[in-house]
């Protein structure tokens, strides 16, 4: 599987964000909620890995400096291939380093990073819906309407194993 380096949202968010999933899974949608194995948290991946080595990539993340919490705002929903529906955030220039500073940490754990997730490719989002079909696009969209904007805080980080849905949490935000 893969392991996901993830920023996790405060506690007010990840209510707003479960609320959302919830909402969705009533109305037949699926989301990450029912998701294989049900065990993901809303977050924010920085970096995706196809292979990996826990402890090397840990010591490769933690060794970046803490760039401690940071504010995120949301006013789009994107439709990507296969269903999946997501939140995108405005894009900072302080996000975007942030997701270039991990990847850049990662190159010298020579894992294998996910084609999407390389800086200039990636898109930040926040998965919403995980296989909707188009009939229920709009059932996806009226319930992000009702909540963007949306402005949170990323206030912690964790290494995600996207197989299991343990989540590794790490001392720093990076």
């Amino acid at each position: 599987m893969a392991l996901a380096i993830c920023l996790l949202f405060d506690r007010p968010t990840e209510r707003v964000l479960r609320r959302l999933w919830q909402r969705l899974e009533d109305q037949g949608v699926p989301t990450l909620a029912t998701h294989t194995h049900r065990r993901h948290l809303p977050h924010l991946s920085l970096a995706v890995l196809r292979s990996w080595d826990l402890d090397k990539v840990r010591a490769a993340v933690e060794a970046l400096p803490d760039a401690g919490p940071t504010p995120v705002r949301f006013d789009a929903v994107a439709a990507f291939r296969r269903g999946r529906m997501s939140l995108v955030p405005a894009v900072t220039s302080v996000l975007a380093a942030r997701q270039e500073r991990v990847v850049e940490a990662l190159g010298a754990t020579d894992e294998e990073l996910h084609k999407h997730y390389v800086p200039g490719v990636w898109t930040p989002h926040v998965t919403v819906a995980t296989r909707a079909r188009l009939d229920q696009t709009p059932l996806v969209l009226e319930a992000v309407y009702e909540i963007v904007p949306l402005t949170g805080t990323l206030s912690r980080a964790a290494l995600v194993d996207a197989g299991t849905g343990i989540a590794y949490p790490l001392s720093n935000i990076p």
